[in-house]
């Protein structure tokens, strides 16, 4: 059976760990340096010490003198008379006062003249007289005493620079070892101190960054961020996270698309920045401060969005707010589209169930033996067409999309009671090749020119005027209202032609920014032509073929028209 894999040491532990290798490491490279520092100081310092009672005892006059009478003399030295000599008394008494390890004298051929040990008084020394050449010198050597660090020092003859003999005196290492163990005891503690400061540091910053970190070790911070990038970086919606001190912490290209936001290398990005600077639409930025979680609608250049503020908490802590940004142009859109497919519906289901009465007719009178009468009423039916289109001058628009998308907003207007009709000056040679665009810009503006109608003065009218340019089909939407209220913005995001001026409900604003939008992108456009608002000076009650007091919306839509389909000289040639 094979054995489960240990846990991994934890946060807390591979820290404190790194922390105790890091001061244990500190620890032995000071105690090493501290040791190599007392054992060089107590060198110089034991160097120093010999050299001056070495100094001291080369100098006396009578330790010269009595030298010299020894080198002088040719025969051998007698060892008892060395024991009672001055300086065997001297030296004794310098070394017991001082403490040195030993005080030897020596003549110019190396007879001790004075040792601790009296029976080698009067015998060679074991180590190099290296001083009878007249230079002091400081070493450590082994000799018959021991280890010991010693200072030679030349005795020179009385009133004279001859060298006549040695001082040598030395310290010995038991000293030395014993600073070293008072040094070594220091070190000890001291590093057994910065021991348990450094546990209870790392204790402290563990604590610390855990806190931070709210509990999360290193390897899942590092796999929530790589899951943070896969989701921000997977998905379609906008997002932008806002810390708890108010400034954008990070936000994902659809985001920076849908917004119009600065590239990430640009210096003008928005990371790091306070929202309330981040250039983040105003009615975004008063729900970021609200944070209740709002779900508000905003209009760009761009796209129709969707935002909603989530404020975002973890155990209780505040880690700010995040934005989600939804597009749903494309879904409005087809909105659109779908309510001028269901303006046809409409119209089919009325005339159809206009042609089911026609039908129910005709059989009652064939029924009742009337031939005569259903001959004629056939004949009224077909000069008349097989279904009312209650559209003036409907006959100008040859499109066949286009006369029953016309003749379906005929029968909604008629039920409104409001005309609707096609300007004289209508002239649109081609067929719609985009007819799902064509029809939803013009279906918007005629759908607010009824509105407009409806609520205006009567006569109510609507007049539509088609004019084609190649592929380009431009038009123009007139009606019969009181126009657009003065200073009123209809393309502004949150306004609406769906009220009555100085209304507080505006409607949704959605259509006008939306058939805008729609037409921007294939490279037209849509705005107000007149605004209408007062009736032309002259005028007069019934004179609305060419003057009104409505508004004209216009567009320009490129590329929606098939461009072989006719011209106007084949269509003055038919």
């Amino acid at each position: 059976m094979p054995q489960e894999p240990k846990p991994s040491r934890g946060f807390a532990a591979r820290i404190m760990g790194l922390q105790f290798a890091v001061v244990g490491m500190m620890i032995l490279a000071a105690a090493a340096g501290a040791m190599w520092v007392t054992v060089e100081r107590v060198n110089e310092q034991a160097q120093e010490r010999a050299l001056a009672i070495a100094r001291t005892l080369a100098a006396d006059p009578e330790i010269r003198a009595q030298v010299k009478g020894h080198a002088d003399d040719d025969n051998s030295l007698d060892a008892a008379a060395l024991r009672a000599g001055y300086v065997q008394r001297a030296a004794e008494a310098a070394r017991t006062r001082t403490g040195a390890f030993f005080v030897v004298v020596t003549e110019d051929r190396g007879i001790r003249l004075a040792h601790p040990t009296e029976s080698l008084l009067g015998q060679r020394v074991s180590t190099d007289p290296v001083a009878l050449s007249g230079q002091e010198s400081v070493s450590r050597e082994h000799g018959t005493l021991g280890e010991s660090v010693r200072a030679k020092v030349p005795v020179f003859a009385p009133a004279s620079d001859t060298v006549v003999g040695e001082v040598s005196v030395g310290v010995g290492i038991q000293e030395l070892a014993a600073r070293l163990r008072v040094a070594g005891f220091w070190v000890l503690g001291l590093g057994l101190a910065a021991l348990g400061l450094s546990a209870a540091s790392t204790r402290w910053l563990v604590r610390r960054l855990k806190a931070q970190t709210l509990g999360l070790e290193p390897a899942e911070m590092a796999q929530l961020l790589r899951d943070r990038d896969a989701v921000l970086y997977g998905v379609a919606d906008g997002v932008i996270g806002i810390g708890p001190d108010g400034r954008v912490s990070v936000r994902n290209r659809a985001a920076r698309i849908m917004l119009g936001l600065p590239h990430r290398h640009e210096s003008s990005d928005i990371i790091g920045l306070p929202y309330t600077e981040a250039k983040l639409p105003a009615p975004l930025v008063a729900a970021i401060a609200t944070c209740d979680g709002a779900t508000l609608r905003l209009e760009t250049e761009r796209a129709a969005l969707v935002a909603t503020v989530h404020p975002v908490r973890r155990d209780g802590t505040d880690l700010g707010q995040v934005v989600l940004l939804r597009d749903v142009t494309t879904i409005e859109t087809l909105g659109s589209r779908l309510d001028a497919v269901e303006t046809m519906a409409s119209a089919l289901r009325a005339q159809r169930h206009e042609f089911a009465n026609r039908l129910h007719t005709i059989s009652g009178l064939l029924h009742h033996g009337d031939v005569d009468e259903a001959r004629d009423y056939l004949g009224e039916v077909i000069a008349s067409g097989p279904v009312r289109e209650p559209v003036q001058n409907l006959e100008a628009i040859e499109d066949t999309y286009l006369r029953a998308f016309l003749g379906a907003k005929g029968v909604q207007a008629y039920e409104r009671g409001v005309v609707l009709r096609v300007g004289d000056a209508s002239a649109l040679y081609g067929s719609l090749i985009d007819a799902q665009d064509a029809t939803a810009v013009l279906g918007n503006l005629i759908d607010n020119a009824l509105r407009a109608a409806v609520e205006g003065p009567a006569p109510r009218w609507v007049e539509v005027d088609l004019l084609s340019e190649g592929s380009t089909l431009h038009l123009a939407v007139a009606d019969s209202g009181t126009g657009v209220e003065p200073g009123l913005d209809v393309f502004a995001e949150g306004v609406s032609t769906g009220a009555l001026p100085g209304s507080p409900e505006r409607g949704q604003g959605v259509g006008l920014p939306l058939v805008r939008r729609l037409a921007r992108t294939r490279g037209g456009e849509v705005w107000i032509a007149d605004p209408g608002g007062a009736r032309a000076d002259g005028a007069g009650p019934g004179d609305t073929e060419h003057r009104t007091a409505g508004a004209v919306f216009a567009a320009r839509l490129p590329g929606v028209l098939s461009t072989d389909a006719g011209s106007p000289e084949r269509t003055n040639a038919r």
